[in-house]
């Protein structure tokens, strides 16, 4: 039953794999729980679903966690119920714990300027590497849009790429001069030594940014070498990809760039999740009016 869920939503909801894979682990979850009760998982009733929530958020997982978890729990019954598997769906209206939005942690600009300067650009691989943190900074991209980028995405002379997002949908993001001055010299420098390496070819992956085999470059090596290159600039907080998304948008909205905007190029299908970004600000309001007010 789990199984035709996913395969449901990879068909036709088109989810990301690591969506997918994050549904999978959830749903494993309650598999195990109905195991231990001895329960079909199509048999748990409303008393032992509520029992499941309270397990996970006992269990250490943050109310973020539990709150997609339970979002699966209600998808694989409504999928269940539509399907005639169960009479009644038990998981109509199970809510998940209040998930308070956390601050989205960024870089100082200083921080952003340390860590892309890091990669050794005399190397084809140092040029992508600089190429995709330039790149990603400007734009704000999801790392899965950056690594999924093609050749034919890019109109470097008229400023602007298109990517696509969450949900198949494509979305159009201004590039600066800075950005595509790099990708342009890796592209010219950089991936024809690196596609030249794999074994069928120009490129096995048909993508940009490809790996040191000339194949698709994946998300969790990129997150590495980021990792790596924070390490490397002295940054003792958290470096990853996604940090560079949050500076993008804090710092385009520290400058007085309009909401919507900002919404826009992120990929945010609901403004109310830009929204996190004025909590940053506002934060930030706070420390220089306490520091700066005569009566503070």
């Amino acid at each position: 039953m789990i199984d035709s869920y996913l395969d449901h939503l990879r068909v036709e909801r088109r989810l990301a794999d690591h969506t997918l894979e994050s549904y999978a682990r959830d749903l494993r979850a309650l598999a195990g729980f109905a195991a231990d009760a001895g329960v079909a998982v199509e048999r748990l009733d409303r008393r032992q679903l509520e029992e499941f929530v309270r397990r996970q958020m006992s269990s250490g997982l943050s109310p973020r966690s539990v709150a997609r978890r339970v979002a699966a729990v209600r998808g694989l019954y409504r999928f269940l119920s539509i399907g005639g598997r169960v009479s009644r769906n038990p998981a109509d209206d199970l809510h998940p714990p209040r998930a308070w939005p956390a601050l989205p942690k960024g870089l100082a600009l200083d921080e952003v300027e340390r860590l892309i300067e890091q990669p050794e650009v005399a190397t084809p691989r140092g040029l992508r590497d600089r190429a995709m943190l330039e790149l990603l900074y400007a734009t704000g991209m999801r790392v899965s849009e950056l690594i999924g980028l093609r050749a034919s995405d890019l109109h470097l002379d008229d400023q602007y790429l298109t990517c696509i997002g969450k949900g198949s949908k494509e979305r159009v993001i201004p590039i600066g001069d800075h950005a595509a001055d790099w990708v342009r010299r890796y592209q010219r420098q950089g991936r024809p030594e690196l596609a030249r390496r794999a074994t069928v070819g120009p490129g096995r992956a048909g993508r940009l940014f490809v790996n040191a085999r000339g194949g698709a470059l994946g998300r969790v090596g990129f997150w590495k070498i980021v990792k790596g290159y924070g390490r490397r600039a002295g940054i003792t907080g958290v470096v990853s990809p996604h940090v560079l998304r949050h500076s993008f948008a804090t710092h385009l909205l520290e400058r007085g760039a309009d909401l919507r905007a900002i919404q826009m190029m992120l990929g945010h299908a609901d403004l109310s999740t830009t929204e996190i970004y004025t909590h940053v600000l506002e934060a930030r309001l706070r420390t220089v009016y306490d520091r700066f007010h005569p009566r503070a």
